[in-house]
């Protein structure tokens, strides 16, 4: 098994020939495929968004301070995390990835990887069972270290789910609420559907698990989702996967988070490629991030030794970057760490 990188990344290219390049920078640009695959939806925009939407920001580099020593620790809805960076839900082997890995292999990978890098990480839901299946059985292996993620569906069946999920041992539930127009759920006969604030204060009084609502792109998700009693919110266009066009995350979460972020924790996906994009993402107001592809990379190449390398070398770049920016912990960054690149037009 590779034991760097840049081994893991090579072992990957071998075996996603086809369906992914495995590129020096995973910006969508040379994606084969859009939907499935690995790519974006439609033109692939919303893809590319993401992550033109934080290259918009730059950084202040700030070496004259007494931030001698970085803290990455945070307690996130009950829950302590070594750093401020969780891997998202991938799943769907079989349509995704030709089934190179069995879905029992996939969610295995990241939920033991996160785990063992002291972490948390998602796992998926869809038209097969198995998804949901394997992500639950991954969880209860390692321990309840693990967030399962449930489809907008009817809200019985997602009630039945989040059952499912209390007994795995999860410390939460989420909703991919962005999933509200998935096309491979309709096409199986699978109901998903925009959720009201009503049913969503349905579903996150029928468990204890604090309720997770993925897929907040508008102020107005985010207060309907805190009307609502969702615990936390991810800002999220489902990795460019959902509807073609939107904005990049990093571009409508300093607006979301200075709208709810103190009612609410804020967490955000998108287009997290390094260290640099943790920090740029905590700095508009994300108390955590979420990363998928660079870990589904990391998964087909190294297994869960790579997913927890891949996480573990996220956090030390973020640390670097804390340092140079004068933080010594999660609570010194914000703002004033970030610097407009003007070419793009983007308002602070």
């Amino acid at each position: 098994m590779p034991q760097s990188l840049a081994g893991i990344r090579e072992q990957a290219r071998v075996k996603l020939r086809g369906i992914c390049h495995v590129c020096p920078v995973c910006d969508g640009r040379r994606c084969p495929t859009g939907l499935p695959g690995m790519g974006g939806i439609g033109s692939g925009a919303s893809f590319r968004n993401n992550i033109k939407a934080l290259a918009a920001y730059q950084v202040n580099l700030r070496v004259l301070h007494d931030r001698k020593d970085q803290n990455l620790s945070l307690n996130l809805l009950g829950y302590k995390l070594t750093f401020p960076i969780l891997a998202a839900a991938v799943a769907g082997t079989r349509v995704n990835f030709q089934g190179r890995l069995d879905e029992e292999e996939l969610a295995r990978y990241f939920v033991l990887g996160a785990a063992e890098a002291g972490s948390l990480a998602f796992t998926g839901d869809g038209p097969l069972p198995e998804l949901m299946e394997a992500g639950l059985a991954a969880i209860k292996t390692a321990g309840g270290r693990g967030i399962p993620v449930i489809k907008p569906r009817e809200d019985q069946e997602i009630i039945n789910l989040i059952r499912r999920a209390e007994d795995s041992g999860a410390p939460a539930v989420a909703i991919d609420i962005d999933a509200a127009g998935l096309v491979n759920m309709m096409r199986a006969g699978k109901l998903v559907e925009p959720k009201t604030v009503e049913q969503i204060a349905r579903l996150a009084a029928a468990t204890p698990l604090p309720l997770i609502l993925k897929g907040v792109m508008t102020v107005a998700d985010a207060e309907a989702a805190v009307a609502g009693g969702a615990a936390a919110i991810i800002v999220s266009n489902h990795g460019g996967r959902a509807l073609d066009h939107t904005p990049g995350t990093a571009a409508v979460l300093p607006q979301i988070a200075a709208a709810v972020g103190d009612k609410i924790s804020v967490l955000a996906d998108g287009g997290v490629r390094s260290g640099v994009d943790v920090l740029k993402m905590l700095a508009l107001g994300a108390r955590a991030v979420l990363v998928g592809r660079p870990l589904a990379i990391a998964a087909f190449g190294g297994g869960i030794a790579g997913v927890r390398l891949q996480l573990e070398s996220l956090a030390d770049d973020l640390a670097v970057a804390m340092r140079l920016t004068g933080c010594g912990d999660l609570a010194d960054i914000g703002p004033q760490v970030l610097r407009v690149n003007e070419a793009w037009g983007v308002r602070l």
